[in-house]
């Protein structure tokens, strides 16, 4: 959905919400519009002088970097979230995930975590090193029991994703990218990992982590009530659709 084409009544709701500090995702739920659509309207008003933004949760702006070449470029054969299929922008259909890596303490060892747009549901799967191999085994691990509810997949412009030709290719699924510095284009996964840090904060050492705290994390995270999900569970609302894990 392009930010301009929304209905007035839509947006006026969604700025009243706002000011109440409700989160784009939290917006998304009652209203016709999309995080992302949320996300491009507050930043345009920004540009224009409104303080729209100040009720945003994470306000958190990456400095621009001079006089260093940005590798996030380097990834060959990348597909645009431009040329994504506009069904995947309206979340009427499971299947389309977002992905991304959790960092912690000192960079050392990662979290890859996958959320389902539609209904939240979450994967998580730690990894010892944040190397595009590593990352590209665990997404296809994590995705292939549910391969068949794998239609694409969006992520940053990470170089840990340098393997999506590969994982589209055992997931027989699309892999997309969203423009630089535009987290607002994988609300979602945004706002999950912010979920995901309640269990794994900042300064965790993550070579601590078990197996045990990743299973945990990721049931509770699944076994939530969503307000958005009329107060279901991304499962309840994920295997309601007739997902089968698949061998």
């Amino acid at each position: 959905m392009n930010a301009r084409t929304i209905d007035d009544a839509t947006w006026q709701f969604a700025q009243e919400m706002l000011l109440e500090q409700w989160s784009p995702e939290q917006i998304s739920g009652h209203a016709a519009i999309s995080p992302e659509t949320v996300y491009q309207r507050v930043y345009a008003d920004k540009r224009a002088g409104g303080l729209l933004w100040k009720n945003l949760r994470c306000q958190k702006q990456r400095k621009k970097r001079y006089g260093k070449i940005d590798r996030r470029g380097t990834i060959p054969n990348r597909l645009s979230i431009e040329d994504r299929p506009d069904i995947v922008e309206t979340r009427s259909r499971i299947g389309d995930w977002e992905a991304d890596t959790v960092i912690g303490k000192n960079h050392r060892q990662a979290i890859v975590s996958i959320v389902e747009r539609k209904t939240g549901f979450t994967l998580i799967q730690k990894v010892e090193r944040k190397t595009a191999q590593a990352v590209s085994q665990a997404m296809i691990e994590l995705l292939k029991p549910y391969r068949k509810k794998v239609h694409t997949i969006t992520s940053d412009n990470g170089r840990e994703f340098a393997g999506h030709e590969v994982i589209a290719k055992r997931l027989k699924a699309d892999f997309y990218f969203a423009h630089p510095y535009s987290s607002w284009e994988r609300g979602t996964n945004e706002n999950t990992n912010g979920l995901i840090r309640q269990y794994f904060p900042k300064n965790r050492d993550f070579t601590t982590i078990t197996q045990k705290e990743i299973d945990m994390a990721m049931n509770r995270l699944n076994n939530r009530p969503r307000k958005r999900l009329e107060y279901k569970t991304p499962s309840q609302v994920f295997f309601k659709s007739g997902v089968a894990l698949q061998t």
